[in-house]
């Protein structure tokens, strides 16, 4: 690598079983969502997560629709979730005619703020959506403990969350049900896709269902419109062959969030990612810097200086409060979160892809420091 050579902000793993596995799919025909690897896959992630259900979707947003879809919300329910997080997770519970009520962040772990969950409650309320961000899960003991009391229903969002845990316990095992991603800069890819867990018999036959357009016993007979979620055996093939190196990825990561740390420690102007909180150790899935206000440059600028040096950069969430799409639906206008917004306009995060080398990664740091200390007042 040369010093001016760019520096992806996401580069994927792919020197594992990958070739074979798609050798097998090209050599056998199994390219469709019939072939082998889907089951193989859905049994694995679901083993590993401790569930007896994995479903697998074509990418992260179907598995958030066809989740939010199969525990048949009837219009007007309300459905509880962060305010920084993709739009993917509003607009799932929106598609459904379900109505998303907003949770402003802990400004430590860009989390939702637990403490805020049980104010938002109503007589509307039928479930919340805990949406796991960038490296940290969220406190998930009052979440549910605040859905035993209320009957409310748990859509956990672990769509970053590979490899993670809670107290000890998986990620993507506390929900009712549970969602996952396997886009190129998740710690598992398979290009595009994504996958549903759950331990209920019912939930899991009706995302079955959901994914493959509400077939019934007679084909080309539907009772209910279902989806094309259908996950290919290529794709499937993919993540089978990564979920086999699932250990080794995340002990990278950490490495990886650990090293970056050591040399951004001191940077005058940057809130850094916690290396652990009381409930869990960080898996970096990417790492974050937030801008203190003594940088004289909001994120955008410095992504951009960071790029003019070869950096790729990409930007936080854009809260869901601020986005012109749901203000055109009426949602949330006038209303105020913060923590979002500041994280927003503030935050952005720097090559974090499991090829990242560790060379790049003192390079990638070197010019994080170089930018800032341009930008302090």
């Amino acid at each position: 690598m040369t010093r001016d050579a760019f520096i992806p902000v996401n580069e994927p793993l792919l020197n594992g079983n990958e070739k074979k596995y798609l050798n097998e799919c090209i050599d056998t025909g199994g390219i469709s969502s019939e072939g082998p690897f889907v089951a193989k896959f859905e049994q694995s992630m679901a083993a590993i997560a401790g569930r007896r259900h994995g479903i697998a979707v074509c990418n992260g947003t179907a598995a958030l629709e066809a989740a939010v879809a199969a525990l048949e919300l009837e219009p007007g329910d309300e459905i509880l979730m962060p305010a920084f997080t993709i739009i993917s997770c509003a607009a799932a519970i929106i598609r459904r005619g379900c109505v998303p009520v907003l949770i402003d962040s802990d400004p430590i772990t860009w989390n939702m703020d637990v403490t805020q969950v049980a104010e938002k409650i109503t007589g509307r309320t039928k479930a919340i959506m805990a949406v796991h961000i960038y490296g940290l899960p969220v406190d998930m003991d009052p979440v549910l403990e605040i859905a035993a009391k209320h009957g409310l229903m748990i859509i956990e969002d672990a769509a970053e969350m590979h490899g993670q845990s809670y107290k000890g316990r998986p990620c993507g095992s506390f929900g009712d049900i549970s969602t996952f991603s396997f886009y190129p800069n998740k710690l598992i890819s398979t290009g595009e896709g994504g996958m549903i867990l759950t331990n209920d018999d019912k939930l899991a036959e009706r995302c079955r269902s959901l994914r493959n357009l509400c077939f019934q016993k007679k084909r080309f007979v539907h009772e209910e419109l279902g989806f094309n979620f259908r996950m290919t055996n290529v794709q499937a093939a993919l993540g089978l062959a990564q979920l086999e190196r699932i250990y080794e990825f995340t002990a990278r990561k950490r490495t990886m969030g650990a090293m970056y740390t050591e040399l951004l420690s001191g940077v005058a102007g940057l809130e850094l990612p916690p290396a652990r909180t009381r409930y869990a150790e960080n898996i970096y899935w990417v790492y974050g810097l937030v801008l203190k206000d003594e940088v004289l440059a909001d994120a955008e600028e410095i992504m951009f200086r960071l790029g003019q040096k070869n950096i790729g950069t990409r930007p936080f969430f854009w809260p869901m409060h601020k986005q012109p799409v749901l203000n055109k639906l009426g949602l949330f206008v006038g209303e105020r979160y913060p923590t979002a917004e500041r994280l927003s306009a503030r935050g952005f995060y720097i090559p974090s892809g499991l090829g990242l080398t560790d060379e790049q990664i003192t390079l990638s740091a070197e010019r994080v420091k170089e930018v800032i200390n341009e930008c302090l007042c």
